[in-house]
């Protein structure tokens, strides 16, 4: 069996690796959009190092010894949230796979629930970012929009992939 034929079947494999694809790119797509606004928009004070930041930071000090540098940071803070977004898009349209239709109201939660579970919740209970109650309101709704952004990107993207995949136009 070929490729274009087995994306085209409504099998349980055919459907999951098809969700799990575009979900994949679509989870790409929207970390590159959320990471855009970012560059506009603060979502942080400018002292303020991303739990990313944080994150790869800490194992470099285990790995090497040595935190990374200042002019790596960008860097750092791409490889977590590039591997991040792909794998909540995969998620994500695993969750879809049997659902070609394209909805906004689906990104739209996709991104406002990602917010909340990563800002508002698990990252300021490891200590990776202040309490919400001590970021200011408009940091906070800039953070809100660029997530919700990534979420209607990665739908966007994940029904558009899909399409393509079940329709065998690539």
């Amino acid at each position: 069996m070929n490729l274009p034929a087995f994306f085209q079947k409504d099998t349980f494999a055919s459907s999951t690796s098809r969700g799990l694809i575009a979900g994949f790119l679509g989870g790409l797509a929207g970390t590159a959009v959320k990471s855009l606004v970012e560059n506009y928009l603060p979502v942080r004070k400018i002292e303020q190092r991303s739990a990313q930041i944080k994150l790869v930071d800490d194992l470099s000090t285990r790995i090497t010894g040595t935190p990374i540098s200042h002019q790596n940071e960008a860097l750092a803070e791409q490889l977590v949230s590039f591997p991040f977004g792909a794998s909540l898009g995969a998620a994500y349209g695993y969750g879809k796979k049997d659902k070609d239709d394209y909805k906004i109201t689906d990104g739209v939660i996709l991104g406002a629930s990602t917010w909340f579970s990563t800002h508002e919740t698990s990252l300021p209970m490891m200590g990776l970012e202040a309490k919400p109650t001590d970021v200011p309101l408009k940091m906070q709704a800039n953070e809100l929009f660029a997530h919700v952004l990534f979420g209607i990107t990665t739908e966007v993207v994940r029904s558009l992939v899909n399409q393509r995949l079940k329709s065998q136009r690539y």
